[in-house]
């Protein structure tokens, strides 16, 4: 058999480390596609010259871009099987990744742990992102429920790994030579800082987007993630929801965009504490965001900007005026789709 079945929850073991296939040079063009595919707005990413005033050599690519193309080399090895990826923790953005590096993924198996129904498995894997000199430019864990083959079938050692509730500060990294000491405000967007912004304090993003079809295929493409669940009709009809589901980094990158309207200055993503997708989202359903101010921190060494923790929800045809949320047993409501936990950083006054 020459084809790629993909693998399920009983091929996978403890230990076991996958190189993934076909590494991905990112180009300008890439990052042109992803602002049109979410509409982001952040003035690091935008213009050379804004970066440049940093002391950046150029506009570095949307950390998430880098994040989703990493994600994508993972899936024929990880998820082909999938019914959903359910969760990220744990993930650092090490270096700036500009045009033209070539990204290419490898992952460890750190968890394995059958579901009651015998059906499905869940797999926790730690997925690093090299660039051409082999310099580890992002790591994160995710974990992600797959098919079994047979229901039956034996599965190898069990475990559930203990995961971090949140990068620590001082492991956070922002490049020595990026000064934020002149922030250009005025090109940026907004005039809050660091300094401006309180634990506990939470934003109505206030734009609405809804979804396409073409836009999710589209951008999950842009990423070669080849995941049925996201274009195979003939085969979702008769799933779970009887529909494609929209990739969840697509979820991801459109509640980061919608940010901009309060957060332009979080100019950069530091960190990815914790994720959960805990509704699907669906073509034609309009995605609305709030923010929740978790944490600040100071970073060593550095005068001249801080991290801000941020808890980005994301809501379906719902606003976030009255800022939805999970009720006191930590049930979500049907219309909340995405509960992302992230380090940004951010000038100081």
């Amino acid at each position: 058999m020459k084809t790629a079945p993909g693998s399920f929850f009983e091929d996978f073991r403890l230990g076991q480390t996958l190189v993934h296939a076909t590494p991905r040079t990112l180009t300008s063009g890439d990052a042109v596609l992803y602002t049109a595919l979410y509409g982001s707005r952040f003035a690091l990413q935008s213009a050379d010259t804004f970066a440049r005033q940093l002391g950046l050599p150029r506009s570095p690519l949307d950390d998430l871009l880098v994040f989703h193309a990493v994600f994508g080399k993972s899936v024929p090895d990880i998820s082909l099987n999938a019914i959903a990826n359910l969760g990220y923790a744990e993930g650092r953005f090490l270096k700036p990744v500009y045009p033209g590096a070539t990204l290419t993924a490898q992952s460890e198996v750190i968890g394995l742990k059958e579901n009651s129904n015998r059906e499905t498995g869940v797999v926790t894997v730690r997925t690093k992102g090299l660039d051409e000199t082999g310099t580890c430019v992002l790591s994160y864990v995710r974990w992600v429920m797959v098919r079994k083959r047979t229901i039956d079938a034996q599965t190898a050692e069990l475990h559930v790994p203990a995961l971090a509730a949140a990068v620590a500060a001082n492991d956070l990294s922002v490049p020595a030579d990026a000064d934020f000491s002149d922030f250009d405000t005025t090109a940026s967007g907004s005039d809050f800082l660091w300094d401006d912004f309180v634990p506990g304090e939470k934003i109505d993003h206030q734009d609405g987007v809804t979804v396409e079809e073409a836009d999710h295929m589209m951008a999950t493409r842009l990423y070669q993630n080849s995941a049925r669940v996201h274009f195979n009709q003939y085969t979702e009809e008769k799933g779970r929801f009887g529909r494609r589901l929209i990739y969840g980094g697509h979820v991801i990158s459109l509640a980061r965009a919608i940010s901009f309207n309060g957060l332009s200055n979080a100019v950069s993503i530091l960190a990815i504490n914790g994720g959960r997708h805990v509704n699907p989202l669906f073509a034609g359903d309009t995605v609305f965001a709030w923010s929740e101010v978790v944490d600040k921190a100071e970073i060593a060494g550095r005068a001249d900007c801080a991290a801000l923790r941020l808890r980005l929800v994301a809501t379906k045809n719902l606003p976030c005026d009255a800022f939805p949320d999970k009720d006191a047993s930590g049930h979500y409501p049907a219309n909340l789709i995405l509960d992302f936990d992230y380090w940004a950083v951010m000038p100081r006054r």
